[in-house]
């Protein structure tokens, strides 16, 4: 969301603020701060108020309105596939047709239903937010391919191992040992510093207090010893702020790496999101309570947690499969 301020200009207040990476200055036509102030929030949601009715227009809106949210950097990149379909037409003249023909488009050039669910979801959510400002009378139906049942390979402690030994470099060893033992999503494991790694207390926080932006639940969790003692070692040998560092830079993807080290113990299919499912795997399989998980993987209710990893634990069920005893 776009920020203003008052500021005086040639014995008048205006509000200030910035647009599309220039200053813009607006003025309110009053000497007095108090008049300025009550003024001020009206005329700058008129000034702003989206513009256009398209479906290219309203997606910028929305992006602009939405400023600093996560889904917004996701977004700028889902246009691109988005707009050759529906970039020029009215918001309200989006048709199921419109939307089965950018599947087929999809389809045909590989992506998978997965990414094309996710596209045309956020689609849907630009329409809704529209209709709700008045933008658009009414938000048409999106028709989407099913969304495709999660993955969900995870690994064994024995091909965990196996694994960091077959890692080629030191920082993907250490990532991959970061992610197991931590439980940490991808892009917070690449993102953590050293300023969040508290050796003292033995605990990390995945979540940098200066980052302002949503993102999806990231906890401060305690270290085992085998982690600990891996990080102090990277740490020694640091040549950045960046826990998870190559050539003297921050690391912006394991991908390549991690799939040469799964390739070589006959597991090609692993990935970061892989490391974390198999953490929280462990975790139910020793017993813990869904509550205590659901925190340590940053889940804001453990009911979400429970209702993917409920069947790992042993004694799920057990009373009531002891009640069928005959």
């Amino acid at each position: 969301m776009r920020e203003w301020k008052l500021q005086q200009y040639r014995g008048s207040y205006c509000i200030v603020w910035n647009d599309d990476g220039g200053r813009r200055r607006y003025t309110l036509g009053t000497a007095d701060h108090r008049e300025a102030e009550a003024r001020a929030p009206a005329f700058f949601a008129e000034l702003t108020r989206p513009r256009g009715e398209t479906v290219r227009e309203l997606w910028q809106a929305y992006l602009s309105d939405m400023s600093g949210r996560a889904v917004t950097e996701t977004m700028k990149f889902t246009w691109r596939a988005v707009e050759p379909v529906f970039g020029t037409l009215d918001g309200t003249a989006v048709t199921i047709a419109h939307c089965r023909a950018h599947t087929e488009a999809r389809r045909a050039a590989g992506i998978g239903d997965g990414t094309i669910h996710t596209e045309l979801g956020h689609l849907r959510m630009v329409l809704l937010w529209a209709e709700k400002r008045g933008l658009v009378s009414k938000a048409p139906h999106i028709e989407r391919p099913p969304k495709p049942a999660p993955k969900d390979a995870w690994l064994t402690r024995e091909e965990a191992n196996s694994l960091i030994n077959a890692a080629k470099t030191p920082h993907i060893k250490l990532a991959i040992r970061l992610m197991l033992g931590t439980a940490a999503r991808n892009a917070a494991a690449l993102e953590l510093t050293w300023d969040r790694v508290d050796f003292y207390r033995s605990t990390l926080s995945l979540r940098d207090p200066k980052d302002l932006t949503r993102r999806k639940g990231r906890a401060t969790v305690p270290l085992s010893d085998g982690l600990k003692a891996a990080l102090v070692e990277a740490k020694a040998g640091a040549l950045t702020n960046h826990v998870i560092e190559w050539a003297g830079a921050p690391v912006k993807s394991i991908k390549r790496g991690l799939k040469a080290a799964g390739t070589a113990i006959g597991r090609p299919d692993v990935s970061p999101h892989m490391l974390r499912h198999s953490a929280a795997v462990w975790l139910a399989e020793d017993g813990h309570s869904m509550e205590e998980i659901a925190q340590f993987l940053g889940h804001k209710n453990s009911r979400m947690t429970a209702n993917v990893y409920a069947r790992f634990s042993p004694t799920h069920l057990r009373k009531l499969a002891n009640s069928l005893e005959i």
